[in-house]
């Protein structure tokens, strides 16, 4: 079918006509506002366990760090001629050939602050304490190489 180029086939139109929407076609409000609320629910259902999953990934860091500095003092003490331990975590870190990195080495690391104290030259303690809400266990880590969880008030559990 061919358009003839003078014939107007618009006539009898003002405008294109505008599509309406069927009531059927659309969302309600109360539709939108319980999915608003399916969303809302898991979320709050979801949060909660991820921030723990955090929580807990940070203070097995907080264990294995605690780990890597005992082991690195020991290999540190057999390496000097009178046995002594590091003065700082920062000796371990500036050895030849260097036994932990320069993060832990700094004293904060993966939401964790490391405080070494060296005793004597055959004693040593490093605790692990958490930076706000990073975790919720103090660790505790000397010479013997056992870690120990300290309680609300500080005090180690054996």
């Amino acid at each position: 079918m061919f358009f003839h180029p003078k014939k107007d086939y618009t006539a009898g139109y003002k405008r294109w006509p505008l599509r309406k929407l069927r009531p059927e076609a659309a969302f309600t409000l109360v539709e939108i506002m319980i999915v608003v609320a399916i969303i809302a629910l898991l979320a709050a259902l979801a949060i909660p366990n991820l921030l723990r999953a955090r929580q807990n990934a940070n203070e097995v860091a907080a264990l294995r760090s605690l780990r890597l500095a005992s082991t690195a003092c020991e290999s540190f003490r057999a390496a000097q001629t009178p046995g002594t331990y590091p003065n700082s975590l920062a000796d371990l870190a500036a050895a030849v050939p260097q036994y932990i990195d320069s993060v832990l080495a700094s004293g904060t690391k993966q939401g964790y602050n490391f405080a070494y104290t060296l005793v004597n030259p055959n004693q040593f303690t490093c605790v692990a304490s958490p930076i706000a809400a990073s975790g919720t266990r103090t660790f505790f880590i000397d010479e013997s190489g056992v870690i120990r969880i300290d309680n609300a008030a500080g005090n180690p559990i054996d």
